[in-house]
């Protein structure tokens, strides 16, 4: 399959290993020469080092890294049957980009975006031809992160779906199908385990270091949220919770915080700028995780019921089947069980007992419970 990349920065380069590794022939647009100098470097280095670790051979590597062109005019995109955008997280620009590519590819190539939160849609409807537009969503590092959700828009032509779940099976990825909603499934589905975190935080009940100890030390999860976040950037975390919260029409349940947009607007975007919620200046001083086991499991009591409870909703909404939910979560962000099947194992009555006093004590919309641990507990009398 001929294909093409728009944007060539850390995403669209690693989309392009992606379908290179998978024997297809890919164009890399940007109008930025320096930006493809770079993923050129760069994915030069990253087939080497490929083949010096023994997971491909000096050839395949060669073979991989020569299925890329880079190309300076959109033209160079003439002859493709499927192309990928990977640029700014802005409407207004990915609509004007859709525009652009759809003079120039032919009939039948298909239009996808990466997009992790923007209404497929939205960007469709900048189309002639919006029902070849659909949601191709590969998550950072592309070609570590086995998960890819795709989204076929209101628009998009019946079957499209499918055949695209075929082909991102073929180039070694997981995929799943979900609405086009904000978030899609795991954008939407993990807000609580940064958001209920930094609630926890704000009122102080516990300091960001023990409720990150409590969440991998008791909850099983790889890194805490605040580590996470951090890790992830407050540019771009905070504001994916700011887009879903929106496009939510202000749910409260996505409401982001202050205490994140604070470090947003201060520039404080974690790792990469040296600050986010903890200091990485050389010799900083730290936070200690308080110790106390009862206090951290009520910590994960707290953010796993408010996970469960988002991802009962998703399914209760069809936003996607129950074992692509549970494919994403696990997948997607290394959760260490479907959440799901965490509420099964916990007992979905003690589920709604810890949302239910919650909302009791806040009276507040964020801690409603989802209808759908209602229906599976009166299913179940």
């Amino acid at each position: 399959m001929k294909t093409g990349i728009i944007g060539s920065g850390a995403m669209g380069s690693g989309i392009a290993q992606v379908l290179g590794s998978a024997g297809h022939e890919v164009a890399i647009f940007d109008s930025n020469p320096a930006a493809l100098s770079k993923s050129k470097t760069s994915l030069k280095t990253s087939f080497d080092k490929l083949a010096e670790k023994g997971k491909i051979s000096n050839e395949q590597a060669q073979q991989f890294f020569d299925n890329i062109h880079y190309i300076e005019t959109l033209d160079g995109l003439a002859e493709t049957e499927l192309v990928i955008e990977a640029i700014v997280e802005d409407l207004s620009v990915k609509q004007q980009v859709f525009k652009n590519i759809e003079a120039v590819v032919g009939s039948n190539c298909i239009l996808a975006s990466n997009t992790s939160s923007l209404s497929i849609a939205s960007i469709a409807a900048a189309c002639r031809h919006p029902e070849r537009v659909i949601g191709i969503h590969f998550f950072n590092p592309a070609p570590l992160m086995a998960l890819v959700e795709i989204i076929p828009a209101v628009q998009t032509h019946e079957g499209l779906a499918e055949t695209v779940k075929s082909w991102v099976s073929s180039w070694g990825k997981l995929p799943v199908i979900t609405k086009d909603t904000p978030g899609f499934i795991v954008n939407r589905v993990a807000r609580p385990f940064y958001s209920e975190a930094i609630r926890l935080y704000e009122e102080g009940f516990a300091n960001c270091a023990t409720i990150d100890r409590a969440m991998t030390a008791i909850g099983g999860f790889k890194m805490g949220p605040f580590a996470l976040m951090d890790f992830i950037g407050h540019d771009v975390n905070y504001r994916v919770t700011e887009s879903v919260f929106h496009s939510f029409f202000f749910d409260p349940r996505f409401k982001p915080s202050l205490s994140q947009k604070r470090l947003f607007e201060a520039g404080y975007w974690g790792k990469k700028s040296g600050r986010g919620f903890y200091n990485y200046a050389e010799g900083a001083v730290q936070p200690t995780a308080n110790e106390d086991l009862a206090l951290q499991q009520k910590i994960v009591n707290r953010i796993l019921a408010m996970l469960i409870n988002e991802a009962a909703d998703a399914l209760f909404l069809n936003i996607a089947s129950r074992e692509d939910l549970e494919t994403a979560m696990t997948k997607g962000v290394n959760y260490p069980k479907g959440l799901l099947a965490w509420g099964d194992e916990i007992g979905w009555n003690n589920i709604l007992q810890q949302l239910d006093g919650l909302y009791h004590y806040y009276h507040e919309d964020r801690y409603r419970a989802s209808p759908q641990i209602r229906n599976w507990i009166k299913a179940q009398k």
